[in-house]
């Protein structure tokens, strides 16, 4: 009994003394000139890309590729192996735990045949290569997957349904584009996960697909800054109105409110505006209201001679304390 292997290096072009590198480069370059999307119609083309996808399986792993070199001393030129007496009596079990196996990696094993035979993740080898039904194909899922997700401060803040369009690669980095609908909780933070089910890599052998995670940045924002799930807001005031108090419209990210600025609140004081920061619930945060004292650019002659009369009568001295 004999089995035909390919000549994987040979494939791709490449020598048995290639670097990694050089193979990853290899294998763009002809992954690009027989991907299908660039040939459509051309059995071909198809089959090319299908064959150098299956060399580089192998190649691109070092320790794949290690068995491959090592294997049979006959796969450098692609000839028939020839396998040992008794091997086509023996029982694989690339199902992971205590199965028998063939070295001391029996996943790496199984993850080896798969490329050579077509088959999926894990599963039983028996009796010969020959025998019919002899590698049993089992579906493996497939790899979780993280993109970056901006939202306006606003758009987390309100949450709700949207839909987003990503852009991927396959390993010849031809793009494709897909649109999904993400429903955004109300109030999500930055740095936090949303997860898609099921939208993340392909699986393996008719295997599902792994999770989709969109890791939310929030953008920066002309009026507000984020402090954890708290919202901050500077309020100017000018001098009297931080001394009498007063009524003023304050900006939040549900609309402007009236707030009341208690008398003779200080540059740099904070008031705050419950329920108005992000997070949901119990952990909803705040927004807080910094009081930001501004003088005017230029007094007038009447303003002056006020600020004259009010700096002669106070006995305010604001350094005091220090």
């Amino acid at each position: 009994m004999s089995v035909q292997y390919k000549d994987y290096y040979k494939i791709l072009g490449v020598t048995r003394s290639s670097s990694q590198d050089d193979i990853a480069k290899a294998f763009k370059k002809l992954a690009r000139k027989y991907h299908p999307d660039l040939n459509p119609n051309n059995k071909g083309a198809e089959d090319k890309f299908k064959e150098i996808n299956e060399a580089y399986e192998v190649l691109k792993d070092p320790e794949k590729r290690k068995m491959y070199d090592q294997f049979g001393s006959d796969w450098e030129h692609g000839q028939n192996f020839q396998p040992p007496p008794g091997f086509e009596n023996m029982r694989f079990n690339f199902g992971g735990g205590g199965g028998g196996g063939f070295g001391q990696d029996p996943g790496g094993f199984s993850d080896f045949f798969e490329t050579i035979f077509g088959g999926g993740g894990g599963g039983d080898f028996r009796g010969g290569f020959g025998r019919a039904g002899g590698f049993r194909q089992q579906p493996r899922r497939g790899a979780d997957s993280e993109a970056l997700y901006e939202l306006s401060l606003e758009e987390a803040y309100q949450g709700g349904n949207k839909s987003i369009t990503l852009t991927e690669h396959d390993q010849s980095g031809v793009p494709r584009t897909r649109t999904l609908e993400v429903r955004v909780p109300a109030g999500i933070k930055d740095g936090q996960r949303i997860r898609l089910a099921g939208q993340g890599n392909a699986g393996m052998s008719g295997g599902p697909r792994g999770d989709l995670f969109l890791k939310i940045r929030l953008l920066p924002h002309h009026r507000f800054a984020v402090d954890g799930a708290n919202i901050i807001y500077e309020l100017p005031l000018a001098p009297w109105e931080a001394a009498l108090g007063a009524t003023v419209r304050v900006p939040t990210l549900d609309g402007q409110i009236d707030m009341n600025i208690p008398a003779g609140m200080g540059s740099g004081k904070k008031l705050r505006i419950r329920g108005k920061g992000l997070g949901a619930g119990a952990k909803r945060g705040d927004q807080f209201v910094r009081v930001m004292i501004q003088v005017p650019p230029k007094l007038s002659d009447r303003e002056k001679q006020l600020m004259e009369e009010l700096a002669e009568a106070s006995s305010f001295n604001p350094r005091d304390n220090q």
